[in-house]
């Protein structure tokens, strides 16, 4: 008997982790797609003024019941009502959603769940409504349960009953990860995404972002004193780079700085070539340039042969 009760006392945080993951995959969803409305499979059987309200509801709810639910299980908080209240609280909502998923596969059965955000785009299957049906019986489990509390002779709810009766109630609890992993189509999607890299053409970054990253960049502390505007005058993408070409000045000549930023998130690999305004043609400075005390025009240093710029293209 305690060894089921230890059982119902696990759901609870199970349950939190998995009510927190949701919200935070639809948050993520929401942000990548810069619309609240993405957030949620369900939402489009709303209407169009209902979707963005009833999303940002889900996502609340969804974040404060988890939240709740660790709140509520220690005897910090030692008020049976208020924990048997969100327990409550956590059937209805899996009862709730096991509910919309049925109408859902019903009536746009081309449409995601999006439980976990972008993870949930497979459509709604017997699979995804059996999952949910398994979380509202995992929360029925938790209602009841009584304050959790380490046991004086185990880590382990229910350890009392010796090793046995703890190995049983770990067997119990993988069993049930196991049976819930084979029920979410989310796993196999997670596993395509960490062995899929995408084509460095098929990339999107925003203009902004690669400027910073040039702003940041060896190459840039290295040329910005042949800078005339630390404002680009052009900036186009070829392939896998993006281009940006600031004015400068080279002993006297107008020319072009031509920074090619590669496509990456993270420090991306800048080159650089220096080429005269007018003619087009490749420029190398005399003499290197010191850096001026105050933001003033470098000074060249005569005697003192240009270093090689070993980031040209």
């Amino acid at each position: 008997m305690r060894m089921f009760s230890a059982f119902r006392a696990v759901q609870i945080p199970l349950l939190a982790t998995l009510l927190e993951l949701a919200c935070a995959g639809k948050a993520v969803r929401a942000a990548r797609s810069r619309s609240i409305t993405e957030a949620l499979g369900p939402t489009c059987m709303f209407p169009l003024r209902l979707r963005r309200p009833s999303a940002m509801v889900m996502c609340a709810i969804e974040f404060s019941l988890g939240l709740l639910l660790i709140a509520t299980a220690g005897r910090i908080w030692a008020w049976p009502a208020a924990a048997t209240g969100v327990r409550l609280g956590v059937v209805l909502l899996f009862a709730t959603a096991t509910a919309a998923l049925v109408e859902l596969r019903a009536h746009r059965p081309d449409v995601g769940c999006g439980c976990f955000g972008d993870l949930s785009t497979t459509p709604v299957s017997l699979r995804t409504i059996a999952r949910s049906a398994l979380f509202t019986a995992g929360a029925a489990l938790s209602v009841g349960v009584p304050p959790i509390r380490l046991a004086a002779d185990g880590l382990i709810p229910g350890a009392a009953h010796g090793t046995a009766g703890a190995r049983l109630l770990v067997a119990l609890v993988a069993a049930q990860i196991i049976v819930l992993g084979a029920l979410s189509p989310e796993l196999g999607e997670a596993m395509v995404r960490l062995g899929y890299r995408e084509p460095c053409e098929r990339r999107t970054l925003p203009v902004a972002r690669t400027l910073a990253a040039l702003r940041m960049s060896r190459a840039w502390r290295r040329h910005a004193v042949l800078l005339t505007s630390t404002d680009p005058a052009d900036v186009w993408r070829e392939l896998c780079w993006r281009y940006a070409v600031f004015p400068g000045d080279v002993n006297g000549r107008e020319a072009d700085v031509v920074f090619a930023v590669y496509l990456r998130r993270w420090s991306p690999p800048v080159r650089v070539a220096i080429v005269d305004a007018v003619t087009g043609e490749k420029i190398r400075p005399a003499a290197p340039q010191a850096r001026p005390p105050h933001g003033g025009r470098p000074a060249a240093r005569a005697g003192t042969p240009w270093l090689s710029i070993s980031s040209d293209f």
